[in-house]
């Protein structure tokens, strides 16, 4: 640090946010700096002998040339422990309710606040006692940081030994020693109540565990059609208007993860405002807490600096890893990587990389890979299982979905949830598409959906989109000739199809429908999917499909959806009344053929 301070670099070029400097063989590569009169945070990404290339996380205007670059002796870090949930940072880890009320409502350059406010105390419950061996993960102690989560204490990794010291149910802040570790060659560590973690090294973990618990959205078409596992990886591809931030809004209240990090990630400043607006006053639908509790917000809008744009994912991450190694399941939302993508972009060209599709330079599915590579769910080091399941959002170009961001996420998710424009454009929320959709978790989710949802489960999931995917075809035939000429077989797949797009995968994100459970969502598909048994049996035995849609029956099954709770009385009683009515129908059509017959 000292050798910092003494050898200062100078610079001598400035593109934009990225800055190059000389006199820095001292410094080390990803080390963070201050650059300039101002203290501008920044990250050295390239050494050339005596000079050094640094992204600057702020607005570069105003540097000079000959102004100072200073060392930190650290990497682009964060701050974990008690202190992080409901609240909102930028993209490099600043709480923005800090810089609100130091700087007011236009914030300064070169800020430097504590990620974690240093003043507030916690009460700290030890979990193990002076005298016993630590290792990495161990369990130390305990504070429950919001009615929602208990914040674990664990020993960070690469700390092991006796502890000879532990602290004893006291109130601690975050600078507070809670403990000491004697390693194995006698010297003594101290462990204060938070800790430093680069943030783009993962956090170590024993081994990948199968996936085999979903993640519950709420939201039928996913837990019906496309599932996700609890430590899988899903894109949102859509373009401008198909409702890629509100679906994630919908999966971030709504999902049974335990704990949410939400990236805004480049988005429109009024989407981002929404958010920050909205979620603190949601309501856990579970416990009836605020859902910030259980939240961490980071916020890095489209018109901030795009060197922190690409750093605020690896923030959160960070911060998800941290708390998946306490044995919690995590869901991670990303709005959005192609956002992220278009910054490492926009840097790439400032180094004067040679460019690859599109501009984007040969490196971007690597950095893709990194990063959805860190979701999975692990046995920790402590011997707990935690998940992260991460969930981005893309924003192609006009909806073009083999543009390089879209396909080169396809190749390292394994859940893809296709938004469509003409879905979106006739109100049909949410806006994914049945067909080009896919889920390749559900394989592995059948045997849970089969135990707690029905045995049924597959056999359903799997006629519903043999039904879709034959009236795709049939209604290319009704835009060229009209439904008219169809035969009624045909007819009552397009029927059976709409009570299945209106019942089922339609869904408000307001009001009561907001949410719905797996078990609803299967018992609507499955009255649906009835009738069309039914009512195929009938059109084969000469029962005009005009008779079967009559009953007012027919069309109420959609309005089923509306049930605020799991009304299974409802949708049992609508079956019964649906088959008395059908099978009065086939009476009266048995009973006119045998008059016809006798006269």
């Amino acid at each position: 640090m000292e050798k910092h301070m003494i050898n200062e670099g100078r610079i001598i070029t400035v593109n934009g946010p990225v800055v190059r400097a000389a006199g820095m063989k001292f410094f080390g590569m990803r080390e963070m700096v201050r650059v300039g009169e101002e203290n501008l945070i920044g990250e050295i990404i390239r050494m050339e002998g005596d000079e050094a290339v640094i992204q600057v996380y702020e607005e570069t205007e105003g540097l000079r040339i000959g102004e100072a670059v200073r060392g930190t002796g650290e990497p682009l870090s964060v701050s974990l422990g008690p202190g992080l949930l409901g609240h909102i940072f930028d993209g490099i880890g600043r709480p923005l309710n800090t810089l609100l009320l130091k700087e007011g409502s236009f914030l300064g350059r070169g800020l430097s606040v504590e990620q974690i406010d240093p003043d507030q105390e916690w009460l700290v419950t030890p979990k193990t006692a002076a005298g016993e061996v630590v290792a990495p993960g161990s369990l130390l102690a305990v504070v429950q940081e919001t009615p929602l989560l208990e914040h674990r204490i664990l020993v960070p990794p690469g700390f092991a030994g006796e502890l000879t010291w532990i602290i004893g149910g006291e109130k601690a802040k975050s600078g507070t020693v809670i403990a000491r570790i004697r390693d194995e060659y006698g010297r003594e560590e101290s462990l204060p109540l938070v800790h430093r973690w680069p943030v783009r090294t993962s956090r170590p973990s024993r081994q990948r565990l199968p996936l085999r618990t979903p993640l519950i959205s709420g939201q039928r078409v996913i837990d019906g059609l496309f599932p996700i596992a609890k430590g899988g990886v899903a894109a949102i591809p859509g373009g401008f208007g198909t409702g890629k931030t509100v679906t994630q809004h919908q999966l971030a209240r709504w999902s049974d993860a335990q704990l949410v990090i939400y990236i805004g990630c480049g988005e429109r400043g009024n989407e981002m405002t929404e958010v920050l607006e909205e979620f603190p006053s949601l309501k856990d639908p579970r416990s009836g807490r605020p859902l910030m509790e259980r939240t961490i917000l980071i916020a890095n809008t489209s018109n901030m600096p795009v060197a922190a744009r690409e750093a605020s994912i690896y923030t959160g991450i960070t911060i998800a890893e941290y708390y998946r190694d306490m044995g919690y399941d995590v869901a991670l939302m990303a709005d959005s990587t192609s956002r992220w993508a278009e910054a490492i972009r926009e840097i790439s060209g400032r180094l004067e990389e040679i460019p690859a599709e599109e501009g984007f330079p040969a490196y971007l599915p690597t950095r893709l890979a990194e990063f959805y590579e860190r979701a999975g769910r692990v046995e920790t080091l402590g011997g707990g299982q935690g998940s992260i399941t991460i969930i981005g959002a893309v924003s192609p170009p006009g909806g073009d979905f083999t543009e390089p961001v879209t396909r080169h996420t396809k190749r390292f998710i394994r859940c893809f949830w296709a938004l469509d424009k003409r879905l979106a454009n006739a109100r049909h929320f949410p806006a994914i598409n049945w067909l080009d959709s896919y889920s390749e978790y559900a394989g592995e989710l059948e045997d849970w959906f089969n135990s707690e949802i029905d045995p049924r489960w597959k056999e359903r999931r799997d006629q519903a989109r043999s039904l879709l995917a034959e009236d795709d075809h049939i209604q290319q035939i009704i835009r060229l000739v009209g439904e008219d000429v169809l035969p009624d077989d045909q007819r009552l797949v397009a029927l059976c199809a709409l009570l299945v797009k209106n019942g089922f995968l339609q869904q408000s994100a307001f009001g009561p429908e907001s949410y719905q459970s797996p078990k609803k969502g299967f018992a609507i598909l499955d009255l649906i999917l009835h009738f069309w048994e039914k009512a195929r049996g009938m059109v084969k035995s000469g029962v005009p499909l005009s008779l079967i849609k009559k009953p007012p029956e027919v069309m109420e099954i959609t309005r089923l959806r509306e049930l605020p709770s799991d009304d299974g009385e409802a949708i049992a009683g609508l079956r019964n009344r649906l088959d008395t009515a059908l099978d009065r129908v086939a009476a009266e059509r048995t009973a006119t053929g045998k008059r016809g017959n006798r006269s």
